[in-house]
């Protein structure tokens, strides 16, 4: 039950102690609010009204981070729960979600994938997933990155050849792809395999990927074996290369435990108030790789405090295995250890290695966590000096905390599409990157003013309203960059004037007469256009800024026009599926053939019946 009391105006401890009248002595979650509304703080408790009360306590002893804290808190809000257990899942939820400014916090914004057998087929896909598992099949991860998934999934197409193609390309083909020419696919689509040899195959591929790749090897090195004594050479070479391609695999995959098959491990390193959490997935024995996380968090904060909440959150919407190895002891490992398990319906152990193997591979985790924060400051430090003489050259009051750069893609006018990037302290933040695909049907084909006007306009009417709705300032921008020379600048502050926005500077950058590199011309509202030192790092800088948005924008025409180009109408009619597509295609050239047919023309086609037949000339012939 969540619920807030009337208390005094005032923040601070006065203001924490007027709810403890009404607080119950049970577990629960609270927030901490600021006067505007904004969330400062959440956290959970055994006993609500003993942990309020200890915020309550004027000069009670608070480290700076708390004072901090209870000086600006003006609300708050409480769940209560049934158990302490109950309170940290919420707890870890609502962090996860609200990013308060007090607690540990991580940028979350992709799933990690797996790859996927699939069993929903006579001869079965092996393929990249990542969402949710609701295909039928069995699923090995997670994958550290899609990087990890790929090289993967290349190597176990040499090893096992199991397709990888779509289900419509299989029933498509009538000669084996360049996979096949490769030694990659055994070619099921064309019977180059029959169903009980693929399946020996889906077979040995399963039991590798669950771990026992010794007992795969061993199998196979028997039947080189056998068809080196039968002389059939031929078959020999192509175990070989299957052994090789395993061996590969174990290779890349650097360390490999022996004393456990699951885990994930946590090794967090802390320097100068910031801290690296390295992330390792160990499964079936093997190591699938790993990710460094840099979670924000107040610079007071222990490692072992920053270690715990990450966990926590971590595991907020992922499974967890039976076993989480931590470099740190942390304050509430067993509560924490009961709550996963109570989510995952089977016993969760949360261990810190002292001895052996897994203090080994936990000591080489901290050491790459270690070097990562050394490098991640390092580059932080260098971004600030760069932002800085950023700030210095177009006249800012300070360094930009956040960077747009827009730039557009078209081919005479098709296609027309607007990109925007962003970059900031920790350089590009390609979570915030965004697309506008240009909506006006008046412009004329090819007009990047245009272009320009209609994203700039659609972007900041947007933040405008978002901050109208009390939305934190944080996505405003101090600096947009414009691909483009005075006519793009131009367009961008007409479109501010027009908007009223008026404390964000905006800069033209556009290449030279020859549009060489360190040509750039630099234009901005009331000064000569200028150009920087072709040696200069800030130019470096600014290319790098510029050349990101202009590969973000091709990259996303290019998708855009394959897509057009791919598109055909007969997708777009209910009932022909792929193979009646394929029917349909092969006996009249062409789908604008087909839109030409007459009704009897498609009814003899194999496959399409009357009531198709009718359905498909009445897309392409519409009435009235």
């Amino acid at each position: 039950m969540e619920n807030s009391t009337l208390a005094s105006p005032a923040t601070g401890p006065g203001r924490i102690a007027a709810y403890l009248k009404t607080l119950p002595d049970a577990p629960g979650v609270y927030r901490m609010l600021d006067a505007k509304g904004d969330v400062l703080y959440v956290g959970k408790a055994k006993s609500l009204r003993k942990r309020v009360a200890s915020y309550a306590k004027a000069g009670g002893g608070h480290t700076e981070r708390i004072a901090r804290m209870v000086a600006q808190t003006a609300e708050m809000l409480f769940v209560s729960t049934a158990s302490e257990v109950e309170a940290l899942l919420l707890e870890s939820n609502l962090i996860k979600r609200l990013k308060p400014r007090f607690n540990v916090s991580y940028r979350d914004d992709k799933s990690f994938p797996n790859i996927l057998l699939r069993q929903d087929h006579e001869f079965p896909q092996l393929l990249k997933h990542r969402g949710a598992k609701s295909a039928r099949g069995i699923y090995f991860g997670p994958f550290a990155s899609a990087g990890a998934v790929n090289r993967t999934l290349n190597t176990l197409q040499r090893a096992f050849l199991l397709r990888s193609c779509s289900d419509s390309v299989f029933e498509s083909r009538t000669r084996p792809c360049l996979l096949h020419q490769i030694k990659r696919c055994s070619a099921p689509c064309t019977g180059r395999i029959d169903q009980q040899a693929y399946a020996e195959l889906v077979r040995e591929a399963e039991l590798f990927l669950a771990g026992k790749s010794r007992a795969v090897q061993t199998l196979l090195s028997k039947e080189m074996a056998q068809a080196s004594e039968t002389l059939d050479f031929e078959r020999a070479a192509r175990y070989r290369d299957r052994i090789r391609a395993m061996s590969h695999i174990q290779l890349h995959q650097g360390i490999n435990p022996s004393t456990f098959a699951e885990a994930d491990l946590f090794a967090a390193f802390n320097q100068g108030g910031d801290t690296c959490v390295q992330v390792f997935f160990f499964r079936a024995g093997q190591n699938w790789g790993n990710r460094p996380y840099f979670p924000r968090h107040d610079r007071d904060l222990s490692v072992e405090e920053v270690l715990e909440s990450f966990v926590g959150q971590f595991y907020d919407d992922r499974e967890a295995p039976r076993l989480i190895l931590l470099s740190h002891d942390i304050p509430n490992c067993q509560l924490l250890a009961d709550a996963l398990s109570i989510r995952q319906d089977y016993r969760v152990q949360i261990a810190t290695p002292q001895r052996g193997e897994k203090r080994d591979i936990m000591q080489m985790a901290l050491q790459n966590a270690r070097e990562q924060l050394g490098r991640r400051l390092a580059e932080n430090s260098a971004q600030r000096e760069l932002l800085e003489a950023v700030a210095e050259i177009f006249g800012l009051e300070a360094p930009p905390r956040r960077i747009e750069v827009y730039d557009n893609s078209h081919i005479q006018g098709t296609s027309a599409l607007g990109a925007m990037i962003v970059a900031g302290a920790n350089g590009f933040e390609k979570g915030e990157y965004r697309k506008f695909n240009i909506r006006s049907t008046e412009l004329a084909p090819g007009d990047d003013y245009a272009m320009m006007r209609e994203v700039l306009t659609r972007r900041f009417s947007r933040l405008i309203k978002e901050n109208e709705a009390d939305e934190a300032r944080a996505k405003w921008p101090n600096l947009v960059l414009i691909d483009g020379g005075p006519g793009q600048l131009a367009v961008a502050c007409q479109v501010f004037a027009d908007l009223g926005v008026e404390d964000v500077t905006v800069v033209g950058i556009s290449k030279g007469l020859d549009r060489d590199a360190g040509r750039e011309h630099f234009y901005l509202p009331g000064r000569e256009p200028f150009r920087l030192d072709p040696k200069s790092p800030v130019l470096y800088f600014l290319q790098r800024l510029r050349d990101e948005a202009h590969r973000f924008a091709i990259g996303g025409h290019r998708k855009r026009r394959s897509k057009a180009i791919g598109a055909n109408p007969l997708d777009e009619i209910g009932g022909v599926g792929a193979s009646r597509k394929r029917a349909l295609l092969q006996h009249f050239g062409s789908a604008k053939a087909v839109s030409a047919a007459s009704l009897v023309d498609l009814q003899a086609v194999s496959g399409i019946s009357q009531a198709l037949a009718k359905k498909i000339h009445d897309f392409f012939h519409p009435k009235g």
